[in-house]
């Protein structure tokens, strides 16, 4: 394996190309997994220590061969201008970590909906239903991430 850089120790694409080395010693150096992946060698460096923001299909090449997909959500969500406004970082947690957290986030679905049906019965929302359609929203976004963490758990680990 090739010698581990400190200065890009805590770099996402570096950690992530250390973890696919595991799998496959052709990423076990930056030259060897820049000729596997199409990337020059010292753009690959630059990507890794940070210096520069790779391109999108930069980060779903590397996703893709290193068997990564939270590279692009860690692109999108805190790399790309309009992803850091559109995009939620998630987290991917152990698998019955994130199941709990599912299961928590949906345990008043109930509630919700019945909040939803009377927000909508009559079509508009009036300036009196604005804040219980605004916290009927921000716990369908927690749903939402941790549906969505769990869905990037299962491509990673299951969808090989």
């Amino acid at each position: 394996m090739g010698k581990k850089v400190t200065k890009a120790a805590d770099n996402i694409f570096c950690i992530a190309r250390y973890e696919a080395a595991k799998e496959n010693d052709a990423f076990s150096s930056r030259e060897s997994a820049s000729e596997v992946i199409g990337i020059d060698r010292t753009r690959l460096a630059r990507i890794e220590l940070g210096s520069v923001t790779p391109y999108p299909e930069e980060v779903l090449a590397l996703s893709e061969a290193y068997h990564c997909p939270e590279l692009c959500n860690e692109y999108c969500s805190k790399q790309c201008p309009i992803g850091q406004k559109t995009i939620k970082h998630l987290e991917i947690n152990d698998f019955d970590r994130l199941i709990l957290k599912v299961l928590g986030s949906t345990k008043d679905i109930e509630e919700l909906r019945a909040a939803l049906i009377d927000v909508a019965e009559d079509g508009e929302i009036d300036s009196s239903e604005v804040e219980k359609f605004q916290q009927v929203l921000e716990s369908l976004d927690v749903i939402a991430a941790n549906v969505e963490s769990l869905s990037l758990w299962a491509r990673k680990n299951i969808g090989r």
